[in-house]
Order: structure tokens, then C-alpha cells, then sequence
């Protein structure tokens, strides 16, 4: 069905203002990053006629040390997003192949606990890990958030692989291939697009995660959310040092999100609509 130029027109409108809503705080995180203390106080604000710097980027690096910050991230994000899929992906198999409609049916279980409030578990937690020794360390934070990551994991890939039919496992099985040899060579390679988008939620949750470091971090493994609130302090707030440190906060996972965006939405949409 054709579409008049009215409705054309209208709709590149309506899109560009939407874009415009979303894009608008990062055009100001990335102008603000490049700016001298001088040109932030400016009335009016200037967006684009300033001269750009890295004294930001500068005090960010060398300063308050914001590649210790990335590294803590990196470590905390990659280990419970490893750790999520593991479990999550081997219950989710669990759940979707199982006989039983009391495990099928457990699946949304798995949801209700995504529905507790991080904040109701942070006290139990943090005496769990006192106890274990394991307080100030990146293996407390991975494991907090392995516990919220893994639940959805195993929901996803459970729809996931409801979806893909039995018979393809069965004849892999009538070649002589062993049950676990199935899962890897044939569940495994048609499920990418439902192991991107678990993996790409849990990255953004733990690389975001602020709660949950706070707690269980010391100095020396806080990650990038906290290092973002080290720029703050009673008697300055620099909003060009925070916007720097912001810009190596945000920009990494932005840059994953666009790649694997076709993945994602691939396998959100199977998840939230099959089985």
C-alpha cells in the first residue's frame, strides 16, 4: 500500500524528533567532555562554538585513574555474563527439553525473581561474603550479579529453545552423536541470536550495576559507575570530569549494543513470543 507524501513526511517528523529526545543527553555528555571549566559556566550554553580539549580526558586518565575503573568493569562484566550463560543456557535447555510441565511452567519462576528488589538482597549478601572472605573482591560482585542475570538467562533461552524442533536433535542422535554433543553442535549454533541478547543484557547490567559495587568493592576494585561519582565532592562539582569518565562508561557498551543490535532484537522478539 502506497503512502502519500504527507504521510512520509510526517513520519521522517516524528522520527527525527524521537532521535532528537534520545540523542540529546549524549550530544551533551560528548560537547561537555571536550570543554574548558570556562566554557561550561557560559550563559547561554554553547553547544558547538567552543574550542575543543582533552584536560578533561586528561584528569580522568591521570587523575582519578579511570582505566582501573574500565578494567574493574571488564572483569566484573565479562565474569557474570560468562558465568550467567553457562548456568542460564544449560537450565534453559533443561527446562525447555524436560517432560515434566511443573519444570516447564518453573520457567516463569525464573522471572518472578528478577522482580525482587536489588536492595532487599544487598544485607544477606554482603554477610554472606563477609563470611566467605570474598568482600572487596571482583568474585562478590560477580556472583551478586550472576544471581539477578542468570534467571533471565535461563527464561530466554528456555523460550529459545522451545522453539527449535526436537527432530534436529534426534537425528543428531541417530548419527551416534552423545546427548551433550547435540546440545553444542546443534542447540548451540541455532540459538546465537538468543545467546547474544542474554549476553548483551548482562553486560548492561553489570557494567551499569552501582548498587551492588558500592557494597561489595573497595578502591581498589570499583568500577567505572563509582569512579563517575569519585569526580563529585562537597565543594566542586565538575561536570567536565564526570562527563569524561561518563563518555568511557557509556561509549563501550553503546558501541556493543549497536553491533549486536540485529542479534538482540532477533532474539528478544523469539523469547518474549515462543513456546
Amino acid at each position: 500500500m502506497r503512502i502519500s507524501k504527507f504521510e512520509h513526511y510526517s513520519r521522517n517528523i516524528i522520527v527525527l524528533v524521537v532521535l532528537t529526545f534520545f540523542l540529546l543527553p549524549i550530544v551533551w555528555l560528548l560537547t561537555t567532555a571536550f570543554k574548558l571549566p570556562r566554557d561550561l559556566i557560559t550563559v547561554p550554553p554553547v553547544w558547538l562554538g567552543f574550542t575543543p580539549s582533552l584536560v578533561n580526558f586528561d584528569f580522568a586518565i591521570n587523575k582519578v585513574n579511570a582505566l582501573r575503573f574500565i578494567s574493574n568493569s571488564v572483569i566484573i562484566s565479562g565474569g557474570t555474563t560468562i558465568a550467567s550463560l553457562v548456568l542460564g543456557t544449560l537450565g534453559g535447555y533443561a527446562v525447555a527439553r524436560s517432560r515434566l510441565k511443573i519444570v516447564s511452567i518453573s520457567s516463569y519462576f525464573f522471572l518472578v525473581l528478577l522482580m525482587i528488589p536489588p536492595v532487599a538482597m544487598l544485607v544477606p549478601f554482603y554477610l554472606l561474603m563477609r563470611d566467605l572472605q570474598l568482600l572487596g573482591t571482583h568474585a562478590a560482585v560477580i556472583i551478586l550479579s550472576t544471581c539477578y542475570n542468570a534467571p533471565f538467562v535461563v527464561w530466554l533461552m528456555s523460550r529459545y529453545f522451545a522453539s527449535v524442533p526436537a527432530e534436529l536433535e534426534e537425528a543428531a542422535l541417530v548419527d551416534g552423536t552423545s546427548p551433550f554433543g547435540a546440545f553444542l553442535r546443534v542447540m548451540l549454533p541455532l540459538s546465537i541470536p538468543g545467546l547474544v541478547a542474554a549476553a548483551l543484557y548482562c553486560i548492561i547490567f553489570s557494567w551499569n550495576d552501582f548498587i551492588f559495587a558500592l557494597l561489595l568493592t573497595n578502591p581498589a576494585t570499583k568500577t567505572i559507575p563509582l569512579g563517575i561519582m569519585a569526580t563529585f565532592s562537597v565543594s566542586n562539582l565538575s561536570w567536565g570530569n564526570m562527563a569524561a569518565l561518563s563518555v568511557f562508561a557509556v561509549l563501550p557498551v553503546l558501541i556493543i549494543a549497536v553491533v549486536l543490535n540485529k542479534y538482540f532484537v532477533q532474539g528478544m522478539t523469539a523469547g518474549a513470543t515462543k513456546g
